[in-house]
């Protein structure tokens, strides 16, 4: 292709909360002519992380990552701000015609560039388009269970057209124009491969309890968190990403979920109504989307 794109994503502690950031970023290499990586610390002086900048560095040593250092500032809480201001530090470095974004838990599968590679040529032809929306698998507990129902996204923008001043929105699921309205985004076929849940339980009991803290602020505590069997778990039977083999081998939760007793709510019934009329018809009742599909 002949305009140039960037890929765009942001990190904090991300070896000490077990996310497959190299794995997430190599995912998005191929289709790329430059990464921007935001890595997060923990002081304004830029001096206190947990080695994952420096991990980075060595992984990615040649001149097309481009690597910012910043602060989270722990008073930037409120609905997960934090993660939006981040990402967009990252985005305001891109300088492509298109901007790939990959958060530090999400890979792209390698038999969807080619899908990905066509959307971007469909933006060339129609400048109507402003993002492409990527359908999204959510593993829960382990890499061979995910989680597919109405209380999770099944989709969202994950490239947007450059040098335009679209923008990440509040908690950085999807993005919006510089006026804060929804952009028009056209749905490819091409996932997104979220690994945020498919940890052990003691890497995501410090996982959860610090990204509770950036919507409730710094003091709060969450409870320990254990997996359960929940409402809207399936088998996962297809291939993961090939980046993504190191780290399952590594990562890989011993809890068998879909052996333990269902934990039932009352939502469920909503829930399951709700899912049998998707599978019927394609339609999700209730649906938020971040953006005007086209």
């Amino acid at each position: 292709m002949a305009k140039k794109v960037s890929g765009f994503t942001f990190i904090k502690n991300g070896l000490t909360l077990g996310y497959p950031i190299k794995e997430s970023i190599q995912s998005i290499e191929p289709l790329c002519d430059e990464i921007v990586i935001n890595v997060g610390f923990d002081d304004p002086n830029l001096t206190g992380d947990d080695g994952t900048h420096e991990y980075l560095r060595d992984s990615f040593p040649s001149d097309k990552f481009k690597f910012i250092r910043s602060w989270w500032d722990p008073e930037i809480s409120a609905h997960g701000m934090i993660l939006s201001q981040q990402t967009n530090i990252a985005l305001e470095k891109c300088t492509g015609d298109y901007c790939q974004y990959i958060q530090g838990d999400e890979a792209i599968h390698e038999e969807d560039l080619p899908a990905i590679e066509d959307g971007i040529r469909q933006m060339e032809k129609n400048l109507d388009i402003d993002g492409l929306i990527f359908n999204y698998i959510h593993f829960y507990g382990n890499v061979d269970i995910y989680k597919y129902t109405r209380n999770v996204y099944r989709r969202e923008v994950r490239l947007i057209r450059g040098q335009k001043g679209i923008k990440s929105w509040l908690d950085a699921q999807g993005f919006r124009a510089a006026d804060d309205t929804k952009i028009k985004a056209r749905l490819i076929d091409a996932r997104v491969f979220h690994y945020g849940w498919a940890r052990k339980e003691n890497v995501m009991n410090a996982k959860v309890n610090a990204f509770e803290k950036l919507y409730h602020g710094k003091e709060y505590e969450n409870p320990e968190f254990k997996y359960e069997k929940i409402w809207g778990l399936k088998p996962f039977t297809k291939t993961h990403p090939a980046v993504m083999k190191e780290w399952i081998e590594t990562h890989r939760n011993d809890v068998d979920i879909m052996q333990m007793q269902s934990h039932f709510e009352w939502k469920n019934v909503g829930l399951a109504i709700s899912d049998a009329l998707e599978s019927l018809t394609g339609y999700r009742m209730g649906e938020y989307k971040n953006y005007r599909r086209i």
